[in-house]
C-alpha cells in the first residue's frame, strides 16, 4: 500500500500512519526490486506447468497426477514438490464424495456364481469385463447408462444410455462392446450385479452365443462390482451430475458431455492410478508392445 501511493504523499508519513518502519518498507522495496533466485525462478516455472496442466483436466487432477504429467513431458521433479506448490498457488483438486455401496436385490432366479470373486486385475485384455448400470435425472427426465468396462485397462469398452432400465440398455451397450473388441469363445468372463437386466434369456442368450462366462455379485454385496461403480461415482461428479446437483441436463447434451468424458477423456487421457497413471488407452498399447517384443525373441 505504501508504494502504491507513494506519488501522492510522503513514504515517511505513510509509514508512521501505517505502523511501518522505515527501514522495514525500504529493506521490502530492495527485495521487490532484487532478481530471483535460480530456485525460485524455477519454482514460477514450474508453477506456471502446473497451472497449466491444472486447468487442462479442469480441476480434477491433484498432485500425483500431476506430477504424472509433468514427467511425461521430461521435466524431473519430485511429487512432494509439487504438492508444495500447487499448495502455495492455492490449487486443490475437487474431490468427490466417498463411495457408499447399495444393496442389490437378490434371491431371483437365474442368479450365476460369483467366479471374479472381488480379482479386478486379469492378466490380459479381454479377459474379465464388468457391466452395472446408472441413472442421472434431467430436463426431461430420468437417464439410464449402462457400461461396459474392460477390468485389465479400466477403459469403457462399450455404453448406451436409454430412456428405461430394459434388457435392451444393456445388450445395446454389450452388442457395442463386442463389435469392437476381438474376444475368443470361452476367454472371457463378464461380471454384473444381479439386476433382471442380466438375467433376461435374451441376455443370456447372447453371452452363450459368443461362448461368454457369466459371473454375478454376491448377495447384497456391492463391493464386489467396485470399480465399475467407481467409475459412475467419478462421472457424474466431474460432469455435475450428482443426484443432488441443482441443475438439471438436457438429454442431447448429456449425450454429447458422456462422449467426450468416457471415449475422449477417461478412456484417452486420465492418468489411472492403478495403471501406474497411464491412460486406459495407453495402458492397453503398452501391454500390446510388450507382448509383441517378447513373442518376437528368439
Amino acid at each position: 500500500m505504501i508504494d502504491q501511493l507513494a506519488d501522492q504523499h510522503p513514504i515517511a508519513w505513510l509509514c508512521r500512519r501505517l505502523a511501518v518502519t522505515r527501514s522495514g518498507y525500504d529493506a521490502w522495496k530492495r527485495r521487490q526490486q532484487a532478481p530471483l533466485g535460480q530456485r525460485q525462478a524455477e519454482n514460477a516455472a514450474i508453477t506456471a506447468e502446473i497451472q497449466a496442466v491444472f486447468q487442462e483436466h479442469r480441476g480434477f487432477y491433484g498432485s500425483p497426477r500431476i506430477h504424472q504429467e509433468l514427467r511425461a513431458t521430461g521435466r524431473s521433479i519430485g511429487r512432494h514438490r509439487v504438492a508444495r506448490l500447487m499448495q502455495r498457488a492455492g490449487l486443490r483438486a475437487k474431490t468427490r464424495r466417498a463411495f457408499r455401496p447399495c444393496s442389490k436385490a437378490s434371491g431371483a432366479t437365474g442368479v450365476a456364481e460369483n467366479l471374479l470373486e472381488q480379482d479386478f486385475t486379469p492378466p490380459a485384455p479381454n479377459r474379465c469385463w464388468a457391466g452395472d448400470i446408472t441413472y442421472i435425472r434431467t430436463t426431461s427426465g430420468w437417464r439410464y447408462l449402462a457400461v461396459w468396462m474392460d477390468l485389465f485397462s479400466r477403459r469403457v469398452v462399450g455404453w448406451s444410455l436409454g430412456t428405461s432400465m430394459e434388457a435392451s440398455l444393456v445388450l445395446e451397450a454389450l452388442n457395442r462392446a463386442l463389435g469392437q473388441r476381438q474376444v475368443e469363445p470361452d476367454q472371457l468372463l463378464i461380471h454384473t450385479d444381479q439386476g433382471s437386466q442380466y438375467r433376461a434369456t435374451a441376455y443370456r442368450e447372447l453371452l452363450e452365443a459368443h461362448g461368454i462366462t457369466c459371473s454375478m455379485s454376491a448377495k447384497g454385496c456391492c463391493w464386489d462390482n467396485a470399480v465399475v461403480e467407481s467409475l459412475f461415482s467419478t462421472l457424474k461428479h466431474e460432469l455435475g451430475l450428482d443426484d443432488d446437483a441443482k441443475i438439471r441436463i438436457a438429454p442431447k447434451r448429456l449425450q454429447r458431455d458422456l462422449a467426450f468424458w468416457i471415449d475422449g477423456y477417461d478412456n484417452r487421457e486420465r492418468r489411472h492410478s492403478t495403471l501406474s497413471y497411464l491412460s486406459p488407452i495407453d495402458d492397453e498399447q503398452q501391454f500390446i508392445a510388450v507382448r509383441t517384443l517378447t513373442h518376437s525373441d528368439p
